[in-house]
């Protein structure tokens, strides 16, 4: 189902509050303070236009995946948007797990806080080599059953907001099996055991919640409340969460993506070049033509992946997923470095935003798998003989 009229509330709250505000917000977000933010965040919340993605009883709107299809792209034209609404990576994916597997107490201990915006949250799978990076098989991280409590002990990085999250989702080793043996954990970020190594330096920009951690769990004890599902679903419940949350991403990187391409329609409409408009120019019409088809391209494998989701074909929606991630993280670093060459020295120039998008651009290419990686697993697939192509 479309929602033409929710979505263009959002398009509309997104040009007339949020645009205008970026500078105010990255320069807050730099001294980390969060006044615009909040102030931003109540409107939203006012307009009926928090957490849409969640059910009604939540303060959402329930508006499916396919709905969230709609609105992330909209929230995604600016970096700052999806945090506005309470739908940013990870709390947006850590939410639906959260919603799907937690019990009713630790629902209520951090679900409630998260949906309202009082805390935040990250996921801690990767690890530092040769831990799990690209291959979850190589968890180092574990937790061993002592008495009524488990005992965590690991190394984990790039968890993404982890510095600041009032709780963490844990992946950690339980058993030696290769398909049962992680385990998830809810673990309060000031437990006693949780060891902020650092923030890591990136290439891409320091910003809101996208700030890499690095942290060391040294004897950290917990409960059996603190396991999210069962025992031994850490791989499955993983898998669960990337394949929405990667569909997510696409959704949002599709709006920067179009929200670029829209920047350099105009100056190609006013720059003159060699006597004639910029864009009378054979060359830049090509690239303009490749990354409107890429763009649209991708905003149709998104559209069919979450129609999947939605209809809970998950198992089959795996493989279109790796598409559409691919396709849509390489189509934006595409985009943003074609909008940077169409303006010449402006583009390369702090004076215009495309550098910075691209270094956030650029992890799009690792973030929830590597191009490498979705590349095998789609020819896997078509080897088999289980994608059906003409969809």
């Amino acid at each position: 189902m479309r929602h033409p009229e929710i979505r263009s509330r959002v398009r509309a709250f997104l040009e007339q509050h949020i645009l205008p505000n970026e500078a105010q917000l990255i320069a807050e977000d730099a001294r980390r303070e969060a006044v615009t933010l909040r102030r931003l965040q109540a409107l939203a919340r006012a307009d009926g236009l928090w957490v849409p993605h969640l059910p009604v009883e939540l303060g959402g709107l329930g508006l499916g995946v396919v709905g969230m299809c709609e609105l992330f792209r909209e929230m995604g034209r600016s970096l700052l948007g999806p945090r506005v609404f309470n739908c940013d990576a990870p709390d947006q994916g850590n939410m639906d797990l959260l919603l799907r597997v937690a019990s009713a107490p630790l629902r209520e201990r951090w679900l409630r806080p998260l949906v309202d915006g009082e805390i935040t949250s990250a996921f801690a799978m990767t690890e530092p080599a040769p831990g799990a990076g690209a291959d979850p098989s190589n968890l180092r991280t574990t937790a061993v059953r002592e008495g009524d409590t488990w005992v965590l002990d690991g190394h984990k990085w790039y968890t993404t907001g982890g510095a600041d999250a009032a709780f963490l989702i844990v992946m950690a080793r339980t058993s030696a099996d290769d398909r049962t043996g992680a385990t998830l954990f809810i673990v309060d970020r000031s437990a006693p055991g949780v060891e902020l190594v650092r923030e890591i330096p990136t290439f891409g920009p320091a910003l809101l919640q996208h700030r890499e951690a690095e942290l060391r769990f040294h004897g950290v004890r917990l409960d059996d409340q603190a396991v999210l599902g069962r025992v031994g679903e850490g791989f499955r419940l993983a898998q669960a969460r990337l394949v929405p949350a990667r569909l997510s991403h696409c959704m949002r990187w599709l709006g920067l993506a179009d929200r670029a391409l829209g920047m350099c329609r105009a100056y190609l409409g006013e720059r003159r070049s060699f006597g004639r408009l910029l864009g009378d120019h054979q060359l830049i019409q090509k690239m303009l033509a490749d990354n409107a088809t890429a763009i649209h391209a991708g905003n149709l494998m998104t559209w069919h992946c979450a129609e999947l989701l939605e209809a809970e074909r998950t198992s089959e929606a795996r493989v279109y997923s790796s598409m559409a991630k691919n396709h849509v993280a390489g189509t934006l670093c595409k985009v943003l470095d074609d909008a940077i060459q169409m303006h010449g020295g402006l583009g390369y120039s702090d004076d215009l935003p495309f550098g910075t998008w691209y270094r956030s651009a650029r992890a799009a290419r690792i973030a929830d798998g590597p191009d490498e990686v979705h590349t095998m697993v789609i020819a896997r697939e078509v080897l088999k003989g289980t994608v059906d192509l003409l969809v």
